[in-house]
């Protein structure tokens, strides 16, 4: 048995629930991680249509920190249809993160908001957790989204769940620059 805090390896960590701050989080471990000399990828796996504060600051970090939008933004809006070009863009992001988690160019990979498009069956559990027991023993892998899958949170060593008590929003305050996007 190994003691606690001597065991050294990959972590495999999810954000989820319905409060605010699970990307925030991640990249709030994402900023950490690059300070401490490792290399982050963010693969954003719906984001992509809007400008993000984070993205400027990812570029302060030069080559340690690489966000990449691979979606086109929101999806599936009042429950409409998936479109088939938010398919082939979502099967594009996983392909890109299967190759990246065995690229050896990355300690850290963030695939944000990818529990929603598990969610949305627009991308299997199953193959996203094949692929999670597969990489490499050192990668760090963090999920965010609501309604992260029970097979992916029984795989993960550590889930936290965002829970909301109280949102600005619900007062009719619009998002702010700075704070939430």
């Amino acid at each position: 048995m190994t003691d606690a805090g001597t065991q050294r390896q990959g972590l495999f960590i999810i954000h989820t629930g319905a409060g605010k701050g699970k990307t925030t989080a991640a990249l709030g471990t994402a900023m950490r991680a690059a300070g401490n000399g490792l290399r982050v990828l963010v693969l954003q796996f719906l984001k992509g249509s809007w400008h993000y504060g984070e993205l400027d600051a990812a570029e302060r970090f030069g080559s340690d920190l690489v966000i990449r939008q691979m979606g086109r933004g929101f999806v599936k809006v009042g429950g409409a249809e998936t479109d088939p070009e938010d398919l082939r863009m979502v099967e594009e992001a996983w392909q890109e993160a299967v190759r990246e988690m065995h690229s050896g160019e990355w300690d850290l990979i963030v695939l944000d908001e990818i529990n929603y498009v598990i969610g949305y069956d627009m991308l299997n559990a199953e193959a996203v957790a094949d692929a999670l027991k597969e990489r490499p023993q050192m990668l760090h892998v963090i999920l965010t989204g609501r309604n992260a899958h029970p097979l992916l949170v029984e795989l993960a060593d550590t889930v936290t769940e965002m829970r909301e008590v109280k949102h600005a929003y619900t007062r009719g305050i619009l998002a702010q620059r700075g704070i939430e996007f």
